[in-house]
């Protein structure tokens, strides 16, 4: 046996060592997917049924990218160098710099990111002097990329009525914006290669018969126009054609809001005929009682392909629960017990806070900070989102493409040099009727705005002229200091870390030269730079939170999703916060919430706490919850209650601890007075429109009743003043 294949276990070995066919591997959370994934490359090329320059390998993110690279020269003494490894949209772009002819871009086309696109709309709506409160950039942001990730381009759109009729008509105003400055969004770097292939029959056969296994991570987060751009590269009604090996769980499947469709993975069992389906449900992170829990939530979701994990690290702690009356209770609870922790020897950094809302962390964020407990909210500003690093990329990319209009606006008049709004309106305006970009219109002014423009088309050209042979690092320094960004940010009061964020970008050009080595033609004026800004573009769309000092980490389930923590906190599981609200209202909602809690629970390593609270104050209201259903669906045996359970909410600010022999704490008895309304039963509000009794408590003038209203949330309501009308 190859030593790749030691330590397998037998469902990995036997995923690893596959024949060249199609394969769905189900991987459980915290089963060992990356290491099968990254075997079953070496074991390929180790067994000589694939070249290195045969395998096409898709990642969600940079960094599994570059884990995966450096795995495998640990493993094999390969040059990995030639090698497809990428995130989808970092193979597309490499697809589209080796043909960008074919794909009708220019050579040294731009990526813009997501707040670039954002820019570059913004400037279009101004231009077209369209209302931005009728058509707010973001949403028309959201609606383009949506098109975009269904493969539609905005002739192929359906508009119903003159709204989307609009829209329709921006996204196709924005498209040719864009042709015209040669950039293009993330969105576009997919569809784009997705077309170039697709019309493109002589290049498709190419890379069929080159890429001759193609192997797919987290595959359940893909969208319809990824799987459709695989799908291309496999043709899998051609003798000979590529073996798919696809990775993933659909029970970990949390993305569809940004479009992923679980449908795909059941989609390519059928379509690909796929006879090798293994489940890899041996977890090595997790005690048992943790993922019986996570068992028996997931198993309530009926559209599942089915896998039950389990370890051989025994049972481990019981799940601890903790019922507060308020938020405030839930979070000064939580923060204790982190400090008990802490105190006991554990690290910070090995300790999670999940929300299913970004609201939630306001409270928790407040009990930490008055707690003295250093903390860290995962996923703040990455490197190249900074401000003052996207300036300096702004610059860069006008060395590399001046016709670059997002970034031309970005820094005309950064750091200030008189050039103010309406001479960037007169430009704008000149540009519209010319049909050019904006620096390419600036010859065509006269008088003042003409004369202050000309000025920083200057600085543009003699940057250009003046680095177009200096080594990547050195230009990047170059332009730094000639910029004037090292000059505005030392006149800062607080600018030092701004200029350490600039220092560092040289070093990341140095670090980028040195992994992808010397150019393949050195003469070519600035192509290393496209590159380079390619790169941080890239980066810019990846979802990695930086490492830090030991620190809590505090995060939504959907951040948390590929991390794991020693101890894990869920917070606030109440009917309408988790399963959210919203949820009930979309199909397959539910199971979509359900599998965000099977994400949160299997976070956990050795402990886990799950939380909820009778009141919440979220969005300037107090609302008032049951516990979440996910919270029913975990056997009582698994679960050790740190606060007794209790059927109603009761008044005051502080935990509520009855005792045996206290008449609270049993339900308060029934009366007729009650107005005679049960649990279960419908009835409506003028507010609130209809909903479902699901608590009363309470007798005569006191009588009240707790009332599921779907949209509007869980209210407790007294019988005397609410008028209740039985539906």
């Amino acid at each position: 046996m190859s030593d790749l294949l030691v330590n397998l276990n037998s469902e990995q070995l036997q995923a690893v060592s596959l024949p060249p066919q199609h394969a769905l591997i189900l991987a459980g959370a915290g089963s060992g997917k990356t290491r099968v994934l990254t075997t079953r490359i070496a074991w390929l090329i180790q067994t000589g049924q694939v070249e290195p320059s045969g395998v096409l390998a898709v990642t969600f993110t940079n960094k599994a990218a570059r884990e995966m690279l450096a795995r495998l020269s640990a493993m094999l003494p390969i040059n990995t160098r030639g090698m497809w490894v990428g995130t989808f949209h970092g193979l597309a772009n490499r697809l589209l710099r080796a043909h960008w002819r074919d794909a009708n871009l220019p050579q040294l086309f731009q990526i813009l990111d997501s707040a670039d696109q954002l820019a570059a709309i913004k400037r279009l709506l101004k231009a077209l002097n369209v209302d931005d409160e009728k058509f707010p950039p973001r949403e028309l942001q959201h609606f383009i990329n949506g098109q975009k990730e269904a493969g539609l381009r905005a002739h192929a759109v359906e508009a119903w009525d003159d709204y989307t009729r609009r829209r329709v008509e921006l996204y196709q105003e924005y498209e040719a914006q864009c042709q015209r400055e040669g950039v293009v969004d993330f969105a576009e770097l997919l569809l784009r290669s997705y077309e170039l292939l697709e019309r493109h029959e002589p290049l498709r056969r190419h890379y069929q018969s080159r890429f001759r296994h193609i192997l797919v991570d987290e595959f359940q987060d893909t969208n319809r126009l990824q799987y459709r751009w695989l799908r291309q590269f496999a043709d899998e009604g051609r003798e000979g054609a590529a073996a798919m090996f696809c990775v993933g769980d659909d029970d970990q499947s949390i993305y569809r809001f940004r479009g992923a469709d679980v449908g795909n993975m059941r989609d390519f069992e059928r379509e690909f005929r796929v006879a090798n389906v293994i489940r890899l449900e041996q977890n090595y992170r997790s005690h048992g009682n943790i993922l019986d829990a996570a068992n028996a939530i997931i198993r309530n979701n009926a559209n599942r392909l089915g896998k039950n994990l389990w370890t051989e690290q025994g049972e481990g702690e019981p799940i601890r629960v903790f019922e507060g009356y308020a938020d405030v209770d839930e979070a000064r609870w939580v923060v204790e017990e982190i400090g008990q922790l802490v105190r006991d020897g554990m690290s910070r950094s090995d300790i999670a806070l999940l929300y299913r809302s970004n609201a939630q962390s306001r409270v928790l964020e407040h009990q930490l900070f008055s707690s003295g407990i250093p903390y860290r909210v995962y996923g703040g500003l990455r490197f190249f989102e900074r401000q003052e690093v996207k300036h300096a990329l702004a610059y860069l990319r006008l060395i590399a493409n001046p016709d670059d209009d997002t970034s031309f606006a970005r820094v005309v008049n950064f750091p200030t040099r008189g050039i103010g709004a309406r001479s960037q309106e007169a430009l704008t305006d000149a540009a519209r009727t010319f049909n050019a970009s904006l620096y390419s219109t600036v010859p065509h002014l006269s008088g003042k705005p003409g004369a202050v423009l000309a000025g920083f088309v200057r600085l543009i050209e003699d940057l250009r002229r003046d680095t177009a042979k200096l080594p990547l690092p050195e230009l990047v320094d170059h332009v730094l200091d000639t910029s004037g960004l090292r000059a505005h940010y030392r006149n800062e009061k607080e600018g030092q870390d701004r200029l350490e964020n600039l220092d560092e970008l040289v070093s990341a050009a140095a670090n980028f030269l040195a992994e992808i080595g010397p150019p393949e033609d050195p003469d070519a004026d600035h192509a290393l730079l496209a590159d380079f800004l390619a790169h941080a573009s890239l980066e810019a769309g990846d979802h990695q939170a930086e490492a830090g000092a030991d620190a809590v980490q505090l995060m939504t389930v959907h951040s948390a999703k590929g991390l794991e923590f020693d101890v894990v906190f869920a917070t606030g599981l109440e009917e309408g916060l988790f399963p959210h609200e919203n949820s009930l209202l979309e199909t397959d909602g539910l199971e979509e919430e359900r599998r965000l809690m099977y994400v949160a629970v299997t976070r956990a390593r050795e402990r886990l706490y799950l939380s909820f609270a009778q009141s919440r104050m979220l969005h300037g209201q107090s609302r008032y919850n049951l516990k979440s259903r996910f919270l029913e669906e975990i056997p009582e045996t698994l679960l050790k209650w740190l606060t007794p359970q209790r059927a109603a909410t009761m008044p005051g600010n502080t935990y509520f601890r009855p005792s045996a022999a206290s008449p609270a704490a049993a339900p308060p008895p029934r009366r007729r007075d009650d107005g005679g309304l049960r649990v279960g039963q419908l009835v409506g509000h003028a507010r609130f429109g209809q909903g479902v009794i699901v608590a009363t408590e309470g007798a005569g003038s006191d009588a009240r009743v707790q009332v599921n209203f779907g949209a509007a949330g869980v209210k407790w309501l007294l019988l005397s003043v609410a008028k209740l009308e039985v539906a």
